[in-house]
């Protein structure tokens, strides 16, 4: 989940990759999978589509047990708001949903209004503010 992500588990990372354009996107689902290689496409075995996933650099050290890397990769499910946006998740978000644009490398991301289903109130919108949630 989003909220178990800390800093320091994403400290090496050197870009995000995304597959699709994000900005229709009002939320993506994000996790630390644990995968074979620092960089390229992994391979995806959940319902729904892999939407990103991070590059880690050369100083990124894989577990000593596995051998292998924990990456952030971004997807949705089949009932996500982006395919059905007046069911489960027309309002509020799953647990580890955060706002594709407020991810970067090395940022977990956060939560927004937006990502929570629910438009900016329009004083907001006339200023220009957008709050985390």
């Amino acid at each position: 989940m989003s909220s178990l992500i800390v800093e320091e588990e994403i400290a090496h990372e050197i870009d995000i990759v995304w597959l699709e354009d994000i900005a229709p996107l009002d939320y993506v689902r994000q996790s630390l999978d644990r995968l074979p290689t620092r960089r390229g496409k992994p391979a995806y075995h959940r319902d729904g589509r892999m939407v990103g996933y991070a590059l880690l650099g050369t100083d990124a050290r894989p577990s000593r047990s596995s051998g292998t890397f924990r990456r952030r990769v971004f997807w949705l499910l089949p009932h996500d708001r982006d395919t059905e946006p007046t069911g489960l998740y027309a309002k509020g978000a799953p647990a580890e949903a955060v706002d594709p644009r407020t991810i970067a490398a090395r940022t977990k991301g956060y939560k927004t209004e937006r990502s929570e289903g629910g438009p900016p109130s329009s004083a907001m919108q006339e200023l220009g503010i957008t709050l985390p949630l």
